[in-house]
């Protein structure tokens, strides 16, 4: 696929006796929305983990946008994780001292903007994931459908070129999944984000481009109908 961003090749990684990846391969493209999905220790979240550059496989490569992770130094696949990638977990990981707006913004500050500039752009991301009410709450203070909305417009906040989602709603009843993802996918295809989505729900893969089946550390890509 020459419009491919993100490849991972013959991706091959074990953690102790047990194999997680085995020859796994992916393409993402540019701006679509891909669900890996697959049963529980199919190899779907550390794969995302290497195409994220968190995770350094034994054998094979990643690459995005043409570079090889691998070849990069530390600093530089710590700097592509603030800049260009974004991330939203199962539990969000907000910060629990900080309020949900303090939350948005701090990706921005830790690229060096001002705190008013940040702050500015985090409320447009807040009101845009509809939650502008609990700006000013801390993480605890709000429901779960809040804080996991909050954590996507933290992810959204730096405009990134992929955003890695690792079971986004798997905390959320179906309703507030449901409200998630559709906000969600719609404000990453607005800002032209391709998603990475890790689940193993159907009614989640739903609001993807396209799919990829990972069974026992291998990859089944999957195209859907037009």
């Amino acid at each position: 696929m020459t419009d491919a961003l993100l490849t991972a090749h013959d991706l091959r990684l074990r953690f102790g006796e047990t194999t997680a990846l085995d020859g796994a391969s992916l393409r993402v493209r540019a701006g679509e929305v891909l669900a890996l999905m697959g049963p529980s220790g199919s190899g779907k979240s550390t794969l995302l983990h290497c195409l994220a550059g968190i995770l350094t496989p034994e054998s094979g490569q990643v690459t995005f946008d043409g570079d090889d992770l691998a070849a990069l130094t530390d600093a530089a696949r710590s700097a592509l994780r603030r800049t260009k990638f974004g991330f939203v977990f199962q539990f969000g990981q907000l910060v629990p001292e900080l309020t949900c707006l303090e939350n948005v913004a701090l990706p921005l500050r830790l690229c060096g903007v001002s705190r008013r500039e940040a702050r500015v752009a985090a409320a447009g991301w807040l009101e845009r994931l509809e939650v502008d009410d609990v700006a000013g709450k801390r993480p605890g203070q709000v429901s779960g459908g809040q804080g996991q909305r909050v954590a996507v417009a933290r992810a959204l906040v730096t405009r990134p070129t992929v955003i890695f989602a690792d079971e986004p709603t798997g905390a959320l009843d179906s309703l507030n999944g449901e409200r998630v993802m559709k906000l969600f996918t719609a404000a990453a295809r607005q800002t032209g984000a391709a998603v990475v989505l890790v689940t193993h729900e159907a009614r989640v893969a739903a609001y993807s481009d396209r799919e990829a089946v990972v069974r026992d550390g291998r990859v089944r890509e999957q195209e859907f109908a037009a």
